[in-house]
């Protein structure tokens, strides 16, 4: 061992820097001294007897023939296991056996992921299910949520038509908007079910992100359809109970006059 890297030897003196010694870092040579590597040589040079080797070459090409091995025999719609190795904005790199292997934020879960973390850490040991295989590029697309049950599957049983939830509006549209009722799974508030009263556009009366509460109109977890109505819930005046309103008789007010009886004190005054 001597200040960066290890001397070995041939039957004539070698060098290899630690940057060849793995293909991580090494921090302690210490356990080196004595033993026998496979080694490539680097560089050569006899007349000024410099003679470079490195065992990360041969370790490199070894993980490269694995993994060319690995990616001709993968198949896609198989569910492997794999362990996490690194997070990103867009999603997360998974080791699947010596090919890192990316699972899409979008393909972390059946509901929407802001963040990786919300489901994945580093160093978790997970199934995980091929999408697509490109041996050229070594790209491997692959997915969690396709190794879970569906959410309309779950939801099965657990909402009857009449029921009254609570969601979360999603996304509004021309004809209505969609309302997130459990993970994954929203129903469709028909512009026509939003509000007693005629509207141009579902956003006059509602916004993304707003919560609130529909009556389930119909629902069919097969076609992964639920219908949904808020207006159900809202009390509605019909025409009839307003005009009934305006004309009911008022109640006798026993603490004052009647209206004839002031009409009848004024005209005592005109008499006198």
């Amino acid at each position: 061992m001597v200040k960066g890297g290890l001397v070995v030897d041939l039957g004539v003196r070698g060098f290899i820097p630690a940057s060849l010694v793995e293909r991580h870092f090494v921090e302690d040579f210490s356990d080196y001294k004595g033993k026998t590597l496979r080694l490539k040589v680097a560089e050569i040079d006899p007349e000024e007897n410099k003679l470079i080797l490195s065992q990360r070459a041969v370790l490199d090409e070894e993980a490269d023939k694995q993994k060319k091995e690995l990616l001709e025999n993968l198949q896609v719609g198989d569910v492997v296991k794999g362990t996490v190795q690194r997070l990103t904005d867009f999603g997360a790199f998974v080791d699947i056996g010596g090919v890192d292997g990316l699972v899409h934020i979008s393909q972390m879960a059946h509901h929407r992921v802001e963040s990786p973390g919300e489901i994945v850490k580093e160093g978790d040991e997970i199934d995980v299910k091929i999408l697509a295989v490109d041996s050229e590029s070594e790209r491997v697309s692959l997915s969690i949520k396709e190794t879970l049950p569906g959410p309309w599957t779950t939801i099965e049983g657990q909402f009857e038509p009449g029921d009254v939830i609570e969601g979360q509006v999603k996304r509004l549209v021309s004809f209505g908007a969609f309302v997130e009722v459990a993970p994954g799974v929203e129903g469709l508030v028909h512009i026509s079910q939003i509000a007693n009263r005629h509207i141009g556009t579902p956003g006059e009366v509602l916004e993304e992100g707003q919560t609130v509460k529909a009556k389930i109109l119909d629902i069919s977890p097969s076609e992964q359809r639920i219908s949904l109505s808020i207006r159900e819930l809202e009390k509605e005046d019909t025409p009839d109970e307003k005009v009934q309103e305006e004309y009911e008789a008022p109640e006798e007010d026993h603490s004052g006059f009647s209206l004839g009886d002031m009409i009848g004190d004024q005209l005592k005054k005109y008499k006198k």
